[in-house]
């Protein structure tokens, strides 16, 4: 859940932000058929199984149009729904309710969906002390709620943005000349407290990595072989992440090399939504 600071300076703004893209001067749809003020009740029914998560943005989301919409809840984020249930409750002025639902309906769906998915490739590793990660690969101007997804659903958030972390990946490798250059140049730069990542392709380029003292190792898109022989040669001298194409039909393969992390982009990027609506409205 977000803490109350959190929700009014960086949730509240991408929420009114959606709200504005889908009433750009006014709902006329419901204008036309309620012209005058009325309250009324509508259901939120679960049309599939899955992970609910989203419901405070849910919430807010008719909130902010209307600050007396009243909205009952039947379940918490991370808990397990099925078809056909009851989630919520929501009560308040029907043209709120109207104009609303759409924005609700694409944040919950879309959450609910990629902490869904991120519980079914979070499962997998079970038993391991592998974390799985999630990736930058986010929805322009969605990503607060989408890494909540992933943290809901049972994975852990990678670098925020990137202010966050030092990752050096291919391109700022090429742009500073090597691995060893491009590590070299961020010790000097960087403050000592930020750990320091290098994405690499070849088991040469985990040597140039070790050798040169990074933090994080990321194999990238490495051949189970290559992964191996990269494992070994690092052989606790730096933390190891593997990425490159993790999905749920493939990350069990990398369940028995004992790496530290696996991230998938996946996870947020390909995340089927879960469908959820709004249904059985009626004046109270």
């Amino acid at each position: 859940m977000y803490d109350p600071i959190t929700l009014k300076l960086n949730v509240d703004p991408l929420i009114l932000s959606a709200l504005r893209e889908d009433i750009t001067g006014e709902d006329v749809t419901t204008n036309s058929v309620m012209p005058q003020a009325c309250q009324g009740e509508v259901d939120l029914i679960c049309k599939q199984d899955g992970i609910i998560c989203g419901l405070q943005v849910f919430e807010r989301a008719f909130t902010l149009l209307n600050e007396d919409t009243q909205v009952e809840l039947y379940f918490n984020d991370g808990e397990t729904v099925a078809a056909g249930q009851l989630v919520a409750k929501v009560r308040g002025d029907i043209r709120t309710l109207l104009c609303g639902e759409r924005t609700a309906l694409n944040y919950l769906q879309r959450m609910s969906g990629i902490a869904t998915y991120t519980r079914s490739v979070a499962d997998l590793l079970k038993g391991t002390s592998i974390k799985l990660l999630d990736t930058r690969k986010t929805t322009p101007n969605n990503r607060i709620f989408e890494k909540y997804a992933v943290r809901i659903g049972g994975g852990n958030n990678h670098r925020y943005n990137l202010t966050d972390g030092v990752l050096l990946k291919d391109n700022h490798i090429g742009a500073a000349g090597g691995v060893r250059e491009a590590i070299a140049l961020a010790k000097e730069y960087a403050p000592f407290v930020r750990k320091i990542e290098v994405e690499v392709e070849t088991v040469d380029m985990v040597k140039e990595a070790v050798d040169a003292g990074a933090d994080i190792i990321m194999l990238d898109n490495m051949s189970h072989a290559q992964m191996k022989e990269a494992i070994d040669y690092i052989h606790g001298r730096a933390e190891i992440e593997v990425s490159g194409n993790v999905t749920k039909e493939n990350i069990a393969k990398l369940a028995d090399l004992g790496v530290d992390y696996v991230s998938s982009g996946a996870l947020t990027h390909s995340a089927p939504i879960l469908d959820l609506s709004l249904k059985h409205l009626h004046a109270i």
